[in-house]
């Protein structure tokens, strides 16, 4: 059966800082990310299903990024937090805050978002690779072929 990769861009606003950063990211600053997730799988083959000839539905997967993480990151600042800076987390908890247990870098951002599109996408399909841009030259990417235990 032929395997078909779907590729979905998202866009999304995000400020952050990173700890104990000795570059001038270490001041609160904001990024236009833009994320593609791509899934694998077989197309549907039954002409009776309303996905007849679809990896999934690009609504669907729409739905599934958006649910587990543009509403959570979009317009937000994303801070790690830890006992150096609870102080500061805890003045800005009436805004739009996402504390994490990680630097917020482009790379850990990617290992959390794996994790959580994966225990969402359907059994039919896999999560195949994601792609985070920071800045118009500042891309990581994660491929789950690189992750295999």
């Amino acid at each position: 059966m032929a395997k078909i990769r779907v590729t979905k861009e998202f866009n999304f606003e995000m400020a952050h800082a990173l700890y104990n950063y000795e570059g001038p990211c270490r001041n609160i600053h904001g990024h236009s990310y833009r994320l593609f997730v791509t899934v694998k799988g077989t197309p549907i083959k039954d002409v009776k299903h309303p996905e007849n000839g679809m990896v999934i539905d690009f609504s669907k997967l729409k739905k599934i990024v958006k649910e587990n993480i543009i509403n959570i990151f979009d317009h937000s600042l994303v801070l790690y937090y830890n006992k150096q800076n609870k102080q500061l987390a805890q003045l800005l908890v009436n805004q739009k805050t996402v504390l994490l247990s990680y630097q917020p870098t482009c790379e850990n951002m990617l290992i959390d978002f794996s994790e959580r599109l994966i225990k969402q996408i359907p059994d039919n399909i896999s999560l195949y690779s994601l792609k985070l841009q920071e800045t118009i030259t500042s891309v990581a990417e994660w491929y789950a072929d690189d992750n295999v235990e």
